[in-house]
């Protein structure tokens, strides 16, 4: 005789679902292609809609595959999601991106990128929506000497700095929070 234990199948299935927390779908209104920002009911630390949010993306991380968003775009999308959906005015926002090392290869144009890769950058599209939104995007002008990076290869989105560090000191000595991805 074979014993099987297929009959707790449904059981175990309603515990699961049972102990499933309802949370509602994250939003994503200002940047769709960036992770979205999921309301939690009375949390500890929310968005205030009467403060002014300053921080500077230290984006220096490639994304895990060429199809994916850089690590630094989908966290400052995310962010600005999480903000708009609480409320808190554009002008409230005060965000800084400057690429440098591996970044790099995702604010190319899509011509250099389809070279690079073989597929279109998914990254263009983010760099206009948060440009529009207000963010300052800047490129590391001692990382493209030094790696004979032709600035008309990369997004027209992207301001070139004269060096990464010198764009994240002054605007940490501004009162923006480091963020490094």
């Amino acid at each position: 005789m074979r014993c099987t234990l297929s009959w707790l199948l449904p059981f175990a299935l309603i515990a699961t679902q049972a102990h499933a927390a309802p949370w509602p779908p994250p939003l994503a209104p200002v940047i769709p292609e960036a992770d979205g920002y999921v309301v939690i009911p009375d949390a500890a630390v929310s968005p205030d809609k009467s403060r002014t949010y300053r921080a500077m993306f230290d984006a220096t991380r490639a994304a895990d595959t060429p199809t994916q968003l850089l690590p630094a775009l989908n966290m400052v999308g995310s962010e600005l999601n999480a903000l708009g959906v609480a409320g808190v005015p554009g002008g409230n926002t005060k965000f800084a991106v400057v690429f440098h090392g591996p970044a790099i290869d995702g604010i190319l144009t899509d011509d250099a990128y389809k070279a690079k890769f073989g597929t279109s950058n998914p990254n263009l599209k983010v760099l206009s929506e948060l440009k529009k939104a207000g963010v300052e995007l800047f490129v590391c002008g001692q990382n493209l000497a030094f790696d004979h990076i032709d600035p008309k290869t990369l997004s027209g989105d992207v301001s070139v700095a004269s060096d990464a560090l010198i764009v994240l000191m002054t605007y940490q000595h501004d009162g923006y929070t480091l963020l490094g991805f």
